[in-house]
């Protein structure tokens, strides 16, 4: 399964399940439901943009800390980043925000 966010406002964005899974879980919209189907309204953008940074953050944080205790620094995700993998979807936030416009995904 792929994940497909569109907006007027923005590209469509695909990613896939894994990744687009780890995205819900971070804008807490991980209900069946809302794996399948859902929108993220412009009222919830601002939130889902600090959900993302943070957790980008985190990351950030495990990296550097296993850094420093010798531990290979690489991401746990397999070689690509969380911060790479969601700077496209963090772009399409800000560019859906200015717009007043929605991100919608399985419609």
């Amino acid at each position: 399964m792929i994940y497909k966010f569109k907006s007027k406002a923005a590209g469509d964005l695909i990613m896939l399940e894994a990744n687009g899974r780890q995205l819900l879980k971070i804008l807490e919209k991980n209900f069946p439901e809302q794996q399948v189907q859902g929108i993220l309204t412009v009222d919830q953008m601002p939130r889902a943009v600090q959900a993302i940074e943070d957790a980008i953050a985190a990351e950030d944080r495990v990296r550097a800390e296993a850094t420093q205790a010798g531990a290979p620094g690489g991401p746990p995700s397999g070689g690509v980043s969380l911060r790479h993998r969601l700077v496209p979807f963090l772009a399409m936030l800000r560019r859906c925000m200015q717009a007043q416009e929605p991100i919608v995904w399985g419609v």
